[in-house]
């Protein structure tokens, strides 16, 4: 029996002398596949870093540059949100009350609605103008009647792009009427509208009659964390690195 025990003890060794070499390599394989991965992520978030930094520059300017012209329906197809949101436009026509939609909105003077109002122009095309908040008990526009503007007008404001669906966590219905956010597509259908501009208009802070609703609210904000997180995948690379570094020293220069 002890010479069974000791001849299979020897073949365990030599088997396991056979698979570390294997096991070894693989390991070195995968954690050289994990430092490349981890430092590609990293020079890819410096890149977003790069492009988000140019982003908020152009929008910083387009934002504070004297109003243009809104594009009618020759120059929409080319328009994009990287080169267009948020520039400063200007535009004439009548308001389509009786067509307006509420968005649900949640701002700096709580929570109620954007007033989404068609505005025609003598041009024949319609663009959707966010006139600006009201409260939830102004939802009715009878309770607003004198911000009701009949005529022409004109309105000046920031170019956005449509909002499609809804939000993450709430679809838009337009059969029930509940918008949760401004999809220029859906809200033209559920209106009945033609010859829609492919963005709306943020109206800016120019006083409606009787107060309401309150435009210029817009806020101008990105989400630019990629430093923080080039910094991270590039640390996790280097402490794979070192880990790495530090098996294969003890593996082949330990005394």
């Amino acid at each position: 029996m002890p010479e069974l025990t000791k001849a299979q003890n020897k073949r365990d060794l030599e088997k396991n002398e056979r698979e570390t070499p294997r096991r070894f390599l693989v390991f070195v394989l995968f954690s050289v596949l994990g430092i490349v991965v981890l430092s590609a992520l990293g020079v890819w978030q410096v890149e977003r870093r790069t492009w988000k930094l140019a982003l908020i520059d152009r929008v910083d300017h387009r934002i504070h540059a004297a109003p243009v012209a809104a594009p009618g329906p020759d120059a929409w197809p080319p328009i994009n949100r990287d080169d267009d949101e948020y520039r400063r436009v200007k535009i004439s026509g009548r308001f389509a009350n009786d067509r307006e939609t509420l968005v649900d909105a949640t701002t700096e003077r709580g929570m109620g609605f954007w007033v989404m109002t068609p505005l025609t122009t003598p041009e024949g095309f319609t663009v959707l103008v966010n006139r600006g908040f009201v409260p939830v008990d102004r939802r009715d526009p009878a309770t607003r009647a004198t911000g009701q503007i009949d005529g022409v007008t004109r309105v000046s404001g920031l170019m956005r792009m449509t909002e499609p669906k809804g939000t993450l966590l709430r679809a838009n219905d337009p059969d029930a009427d509940r918008w949760y956010s401004r999809d220029i597509a859906a809200i033209a259908k559920a209106r009945g509208l033609n010859r829609v501009a492919p963005y709306f208009i943020d109206a800016d802070a120019t006083a409606n009659p009787g107060g309401l609703p309150i435009g210029g609210l817009t806020v101008v904000s990105f989400y630019n964390h990629h430093l923080l997180y080039a910094l991270t995948w590039f640390a996790l690379a280097l402490m794979l690195a070192l880990a790495l570094a530090r098996v294969v020293r003890e593996r082949y220069f330990r005394k």
